[in-house]
């Protein structure tokens, strides 16, 4: 398995492989985002669902309680003190057969508590990301839309899986929004 260059990023996003696609690396006055040398760095929407604890809802991935989040739509979002959101990216991801992608962030979002986690992308996965955004510091902490939030690094095998995703009919499938946790 290989880590795949800006060319490979290109050529295959230029196929679908990411939708909208931004060819260069926008930085000036946002926090970067776009094709960079080995990866891609995707958006965060303006869509967002932050944790409050208003309801005293449970977090039970077996028995999702949809009062555990309000809904916020904005050009930037505060995520409280030692709490966490959720988001989904821009980018629309279709994931060839052959590709695995793991997904790292920001260090300019690093260096300020925010922690982002995004597992990874199966062969021929596809649909927007949805993004777990964690501030981990005392301080609210404020995160913006349209603007670079993580980093995609794309990995191909020499062969193609055997079983992808999508012939599992993974439950993630083609997700359009900010997909909550299912069963």
């Amino acid at each position: 398995m290989a880590i795949k260059s800006d060319r490979w990023i290109r050529e295959q996003a230029l196929k679908g492989m990411i939708d909208p696609f931004s060819e260069k690396q926008v930085r000036e006055g946002v926090v970067s985002y776009g094709l960079s040398s080995y990866g891609y760095d995707l958006r965060v929407s303006d869509e967002f669902r932050i944790f409050t604890n208003v309801n005293s809802a449970i977090v039970d991935p077996k028995n999702f309680d949809d009062r555990s989040f309000v809904t916020v739509q904005s050009e930037s979002v505060l995520v409280p003190p030692n709490s966490f959101a959720l988001a989904r990216s821009v980018e629309y991801f279709r994931i060839p057969r052959d590709v695995l992608t793991i997904c790292v962030g920001k260090s300019t979002y690093a260096r300020c508590g925010i922690i982002v986690n995004v597992t990874p992308f199966e062969p021929e996965w596809e649909g927007f990301v949805t993004l777990e955004i964690s501030n981990t510091t005392p301080l609210p902490a404020r995160v913006y839309a349209n603007e670079g939030l993580c980093q995609i690094l794309f990995f191909q095998s020499d062969e193609a899986c055997q079983i992808s995703y999508a012939d599992r009919k993974g439950k993630y499938q083609k997700q359009q929004g900010i997909v909550l946790p299912k069963l």
